[in-house]
């Protein structure tokens, strides 16, 4: 009876210490949108502390709803680049991995030496740079999908995965006449939920958030990303002293720190919505993934 309280306990005691973790991680991103909804004439007295002052979504109906700011263009591009670039990714991934993991490609382990060589050892910006434009991949969206397309930690987790499948599915689908293909398709594929979405969220997470590439590369207007837009009003100067006056909007003041704040939410927005779906997911592909047997 004295050991069953104590496991009660201690579960009480685990939940307690992960509830607060769970709030010490929600609260910067609830700060940002509690500013960002705040009336901007108690920031600049600074009585707003954590809570909003006067309520309203102002900020947002003045961030989206202004063209100079190009947040529709910045998100639809991430959007695209995303999407494109997470169903690329994991199917050349999965591909590469199954080849990989299968004992009858007799130079894998070459190749498989090959992908972590490349992972631990970078180039560095100047070569890639120079490869990028011989390829043609300056200011061309192509550059979001294609290099990055195979990620070695998502290919080494994704190949172990793999090799945790029973061999005994794949010897019956080639007794029964079955090609690399089918099988990949129809035996494999279908017992690859969990880390196809464990390696998607990690994929689509690197895109949404990527900055240097895009920031180096994407020079036209028209192909930037949110990141790109991002910095572009929360840290430029000539965002801050142009785009940042203070605007009355229905007896509400917006300033600098609404409109950062607004600006900051939005971009952070749409990729934190994906986890919940995956979720469920996550933790089992990664476990799985990373452990053999």
């Amino acid at each position: 009876m004295k050991k069953k309280k104590k496991i009660q306990l201690f579960d009480c005691v685990n939940n307690a210490i992960l509830l607060l973790v769970a709030l010490i991680c929600v609260c910067p991103f609830l700060y940002v949108f509690f500013v960002a909804t705040s009336n901007g004439t108690f920031l600049q007295r600074g009585e707003v502390t954590f809570f909003p002052k006067g309520f309203n979504l102002e900020a947002f109906k003045y961030i989206l709803g202004n063209s100079k700011f190009n947040v529709w263009t910045g998100m639809r591009n991430s959007f695209v680049y995303t999407i494109g670039g997470t169903l690329v990714s994991m199917a050349i991934t999965y591909v590469t991995a199954y080849v990989l993991s299968r004992e009858r490609m007799k130079s894998r382990f070459i190749l498989m030496g090959a992908f972590i060589v490349t992972w631990v050892f970078d180039a560095g910006i100047i070569p890639q740079y120079i490869i990028y434009n011989k390829l043609g991949f300056i200011d061309n969206p192509w550059v979001m999908i294609i290099p990055g397309a195979i990620n070695t930690q998502f290919l080494i987790i994704t190949k172990t995965f793999i090799e945790g499948i029973p061999k005994e599915l794949e010897e019956a689908a080639f007794v029964d006449g079955a090609n690399d293909w089918t099988i990949l398709t129809k035996v494999f594929l279908p017992l690859s939920k969990t880390i196809m979405a464990t390696i998607g969220t990690f994929y689509a997470v690197a895109i949404w958030n990527q900055y240097l590439i895009p920031q180096i590369y994407l020079k036209s207007d028209n192909l930037k990303v949110i990141q790109q837009v991002l910095k572009e009003v929360v840290i430029t100067d000539a965002g801050a002293s142009t785009a940042f006056k203070n605007v009355i909007i229905n007896d509400i003041t917006l300033n600098q720190q609404n409109l950062k704040s607004a600006a900051i939410f939005i971009a952070m927005l749409p990729i934190v919505l994906v986890y919940p779906f995956v979720q469920k997911y996550f933790k089992k592909g990664i476990m799985i993934g990373a452990v053999k047997g």
